[in-house]
């Protein structure tokens, strides 16, 4: 490890006179600043957070950050160096450290995966007896040839996987996809995905009773954050004679909110819905005559 945190994390420990936890995060990479935005809409503000900063302490909340590379998190985790971490479950896996996943984040997204050249047939796993396979994650695709008695070359490296069979290093990839246009652009075709992964929180199984009260807060947070997000603040106008029928289309937490308009005969309905719902019933709410529909962000949703 390039930085061996035991020596200063324990510099802040309480938080205006009590307890406080440490947060792994990346300090630099795909989840890095999608992490700090998570914080920041969680409401926790820091005071020298900085891209030289290794250490960030929370101005409003009993936290503080620990930048690290991804691959380290686990590690830093598991020794109960930081009490959290916020990575990739792709790199939990490949890092085998003894820690638990307690919440799944839905953001950073992608897949691991074994690319072939285009030209080359694929018709299962048994297609990679005795090849050579490019990767920077050797446990995660040593387990998958195991469970298929497949007994291939691993060649490590770290970065730039996808040039490996053109410079002849290897004849297969296995790495992170998650448009498939870095595959193609090397000439390159996924031919089977072994895991999905996407951002989590992870900790050291058995946390402190007292930290563990903190961590629940800031998992609070990130629920009511995540929440937010798949959901939408709908409001319409509608005939008095139409409210049954789109209050059935639009249940909302619980049911709309139905409010008379000045206008007689006629009202309006306040909902919330699934984002992924809407543009399936936006029809059938024109056609039961609502009009003058407002689709609003939340920004925080607690039931």
């Amino acid at each position: 490890m390039p930085l061996d945190p035991r020596f200063t994390v324990n510099r802040v420990f309480y938080f205006r006179g009590g307890l406080l936890i440490t947060l792994a995060v990346q300090k630099s990479g795909r989840l890095a600043e999608k992490s700090l935005a998570l914080l920041q809409e969680c409401g926790v503000a820091f005071e020298n957070s900085g891209k030289e900063k290794l250490i960030a302490a929370a101005a409003n909340f009993p936290l503080q950050l620990l930048f690290l590379r991804d691959d380290d998190i686990p590690e830093c985790v598991a020794d109960r160096i930081a009490d959290i971490g916020l990575v990739g479950e792709n790199v939990v896996a490949e890092t085998q450290r003894e820690v638990e996943i307690i919440e799944r984040l839905g953001f950073g997204r992608c897949r691991l995966s074994l690319a072939l050249p285009k030209g080359m047939p694929y018709a299962g796993p048994a297609d990679l007896q005795g090849k050579k396979i490019a990767t920077s994650y050797p446990n995660i695709l040593g387990a998958f040839l195991k469970r298929h008695g497949v007994a291939a070359v691993i060649h490590e490296i770290n970065g730039s996987v996808e040039i490996a069979p053109g410079i002849g290093l290897a004849e297969a990839i296995f790495d992170i996809v998650s448009t498939g246009s870095t595959l193609m652009s090397n000439g390159l075709r996924e031919v089977e995905q072994v895991m999905t992964s996407e951002a989590v929180v992870i900790t050291a199984p058995g946390p402190d009773p007292a930290k563990q009260r903190i961590i629940d807060q800031l998992l609070f947070r990130m629920r009511a954050v995540r929440k937010a997000g798949q959901y939408k603040y709908i409001l319409l106008n509608a005939p008095d004679d139409k409210i049954a029928e789109i209050t059935a289309l639009l249940p909302g937490m619980k049911s709309p909110t139905v409010m008379p308009l000045a206008l007689p005969g006629w009202s309006s309905l306040h909902s919330v819905i699934r984002e992924d719902l809407f543009w399936e019933i936006i029809e059938q709410l024109k056609q039961h005559g609502a009009e003058g529909i407002l689709v609003i962000a939340i920004e925080k949703m607690i039931d």
